[in-house]
């Protein structure tokens, strides 16, 4: 649920840099500059410095957060950029890729549970840019042609056939192209060697 409340932090402009394109480093952690001013996604710590206000993006509660962490080089989610989420959950990651796309791009928030769905509803209520989809990401055929052409593709669906959902979801026909894979296909073809090896 989103909630409001007081700022806990002032943040000192010698102590903000930019990682990426809209996401920095603030008093040493990881953040995004707020779509939604004021509120909170998950009990994330808010910081002022100006007229902005940045998220401190929690490393052990988004694998995205933790692989810019550890040096990820390319970060292909830009400002301006429209993204598939496939295992939107209850929104707390993609409540950052909004912050970092921000006005001009747009989130496509796909989740399979009810219970998780109800969450990410009240997330994406409070982001004009964020668009809830109830769906399974194994059948992309079923909420594609809302969606059309976008520029990268996020997953993070914890299944055994999480590489064939990838896929599946990447080559409808002239609906959207490949930007990134997403440490979960790496994570899923590692997890195949390793069985083989056993």
């Amino acid at each position: 649920m989103t909630i409001s409340e007081p700022y806990v932090l002032i943040a000192m402009p010698e102590l903000i840099t930019e990682r990426f394109p809209n996401i920095f480093m603030v008093n040493y952690h990881l953040a995004t500059i707020s779509f939604a001013p004021g509120t909170r996604v998950y009990g994330e710590k808010l910081v002022r410095e100006g007229e902005k206000e940045y998220r401190i993006w929690d490393l052990h509660r988004s694998k995205l957060a933790a692989a810019i962490h550890k040096g990820l080089t390319e970060m292909p989610i830009k400002p301006g950029a429209k993204v598939l989420y496939l295992g939107a959950s209850t929104g707390t990651t993609p409540s950052h890729v909004s912050d970092i796309v921000g006005a001009e791009g747009e989130v496509y928030c796909v989740e399979f549970f009810q219970r998780s769905m109800r969450e990410l509803i009240a997330v994406c209520e409070k982001r004009e840019n964020m668009l809830p989809i109830m769906g399974d990401a194994r059948q992309p055929q079923e909420y594609s042609d809302g969606i059309g052409k976008v520029d990268v593709i996020y997953q993070d669906v914890a299944q055994p056939d999480q590489a064939d959902i990838f896929i599946k979801n990447s080559k409808l026909p002239e609906k959207r192209r490949l930007g990134h894979d997403c440490h979960k296909v790496a994570e899923h073809r590692r997890y195949k060697a390793a069985e083989k090896s056993v």
